[in-house]
């Protein structure tokens, strides 16, 4: 995997024990300094003593990404350049598994103030310290459910079809200041967040993927810290599905 060493980066939602935690243990492997932030505190110095534990260097800061003015005080409280944001904070879980009339506006406006407002506002707030690094790069965490259409999940899809979209736009956006911006597509992984999905569903991830089986979080790992690199800058404006070819786009 290419290095990282030398560069600093902000991991969201690094505080679930599931795909957050896992990217900023991968990124610190690679030489990554960390800043790692979610709205549970106890699971993120769980993290942070897990990046630690193998040598790495770490900041904890909690951050709600439903409020605004807790995103605008994480941005200001990041001094100096800043090489990579990975924008894996997001609700993915209890908001499944009814049909689209059934969704409580309630939910629905929940799922997009965290998963696109927060997106969004968290890039505008960091993007002056991703600027002046010179080679800044964004990592969206969307899902493939947005781009196969998973039924019975309508908010969630939603989102991350947004957060797809912004990916393009950003990416145009940014471009001009040397700000690559790339999003992954995982499919079902095998975390605590994944189990109450029915397991019919996690059966047929398993047998239409063309590489079958159950899918971890590693190598979705090592592809959002590859696009972390300085040589990921080929890649702006792309989603890469990482979900071992159950959806090819």
């Amino acid at each position: 995997m290419s290095t990282l060493a030398g560069r600093r980066v902000v991991v969201t939602g690094a505080g679930g024990g599931g795909l957050g935690k896992n990217i900023a243990l991968t990124c610190a492997r690679a030489g990554a300094e960390l800043i790692i932030s979610d709205i549970a505190e106890e699971g993120l110095q769980e993290t942070l003593k897990a990046v630690e534990a193998i040598g790495g260097k770490v900041e904890a800061k909690v951050m709600d990404l439903g409020d605004p003015e807790s995103i605008a005080a994480f941005g200001k409280s990041i001094e100096g350049p800043l090489h990579g944001l990975v924008n894996n904070g997001a609700i993915a879980t209890g908001i499944g598994g009814i049909g689209f009339e059934e969704i409580p506006i309630e939910s629905w406006d929940k799922v997009m103030t965290v998963n696109v407002r927060g997106t969004w506002l968290l890039i505008r707030a960091l993007a002056p310290q991703l600027r002046a690094s010179g080679s800044g790069r964004i990592v969206n965490l969307a899902s493939d459910t947005a781009l196969w259409g998973a039924p019975n999940l309508m908010s969630y899809i939603s989102s991350k079809g947004a957060v797809m979209a912004m990916t393009r736009g950003l990416a145009r956006e940014l471009g001009p200041d040397r700000v690559g911006v790339a999003a992954i597509a995982p499919g079902i992984l095998t975390t605590p967040s994944t189990e109450y999905v029915p397991e019919a569903r996690h059966t047929l991830y398993e047998t239409q993927r063309a590489v079958p089986g159950p899918q971890g979080t590693e190598e979705v790992a090592d592809v959002a810290a590859y696009l972390l690199t300085e040589a990921a800058i080929t890649l702006t404006g792309q989603t890469l599905p990482v979900d071992h070819g159950f959806v090819f786009n």
